[in-house]
């Protein structure tokens, strides 16, 4: 079957391009244009390089003026094709956190994790073909590091929260951040004439609340005209959707401190809680969908959210 390529046109030559992974609109990677140069944010896994190939050639974006591949963290939905991808970009340097650039040169440990939580044959059939980058293409950006696309400067803020391996980035042409998954998690299925829905993502195993506050507010410091999501796309009132994130975190930890010694209830509890707390979320919104299709669109998050503030508590929080 030839590659689709399914992708958005944003502003300020910024495409969102669907990963293809799990569902549609549900991943995304972020092409930058600048004149003849290009740059991708996330990547999805070895699954969706053809289609992040296909977007270029729709373009008519040669594969060698490709300068970088961003991975905001290592997490698998996000840099688990980065090594396939790399290998079709000739002249592209990868640009990872430094708490995740041994990941990406060698991901062994990348895939023994998953492995081990779901399985080998589940995780090839989910990310593919997870490849080792060579070193010598590898850039870790610290706090405040700059990369220029073709003079278009691009700034990397360490934010923590959601993972201690994870930065966001600063797009200065379009006021923008590329925030892979600090700055939550908004479906466009949910979206409404009253708003978008969105969503604090607060799974395991380095969530830690008081640093994703954090994060958003610095970010808030640049008063930012966009922000990109890897889940899913591009959301504006931006300040608006910043509160929203705030109060939904601190509703979720308020959960978590509700169902604290409920035992081996504890879980169940929890993610019956958060169900409940997003659909009621999106109905006053307007959102029409039926609560089957909602709970189909949030029920891996609020596992996964559920897990990682059980963890968090455990910790000590």
């Amino acid at each position: 079957m030839k590659p689709i390529a399914n992708f958005q046109d944003q502003i300020c030559g910024i495409t969102t391009i669907d990963t293809a992974f799990t569902r549609p609109q549900f991943a995304a990677s972020h092409l930058i244009v600048e004149g003849d140069r290009a740059a991708f944010v996330d990547v999805g896994t070895s699954y969706s390089t053809p289609h992040l190939l296909a977007t270029l050639a729709a373009k008519n974006i040669p594969v060698e003026n490709v300068d970088y591949v961003i991975v905001t963290h290592v997490h698998l939905d996000h840099a688990g094709g980065a090594g396939s991808l790399m290998q079709a970009l000739p002249n592209a340097k990868l640009v990872v956190h430094p708490r995740g650039s041994r990941h990406m040169i060698d991901p062994s440990q990348l895939i023994a994790g998953a492995s081990a939580v779901y399985g080998e044959e589940q995780v090839k059939k989910d990310y593919g073909d997870i490849l080792p980058i060579d070193e010598q293409r590898v850039i870790s950006a610290a706090d405040g590091f700059t990369l220029s696309l073709n003079s278009r400067q691009l700034t990397f803020l360490d934010t923590p929260g959601h993972a201690k391996h994870h930065f966001c980035v600063f797009d200065e042409r379009s006021r923008g951040f590329f925030t892979g998954d600090t700055f939550g998690i908004s479906y466009r299925v949910f979206d409404t004439a009253k708003g978008q829905f969105i969503f604090a993502t607060t799974s395991p195993s380095q969530f830690e609340p008081l640093a994703m506050h954090n994060s958003i507010e610095r970010m808030m410091q640049y008063q930012p005209k966009a922000m990109f999501l890897t889940h899913y796309g591009m959301v504006q009132n931006v300040s608006q959707m910043a509160d929203k994130l705030h109060d939904n975190i601190d509703q979720q930890i308020l959960f978590a401190e509700e169902f604290a010694e409920a035992g081996e209830e504890r879980h169940q509890l929890l993610t019956n809680a958060l169900m409940q707390y997003f659909i009621t979320e999106v109905r006053a919104l307007g959102c029409t969908l039926s609560d089957a299709d909602c709970r189909s669109w949030l029920n891996t998050d609020v596992e996964l959210n559920a897990q990682g503030m059980e963890i968090w508590w455990d910790k000590g929080n």
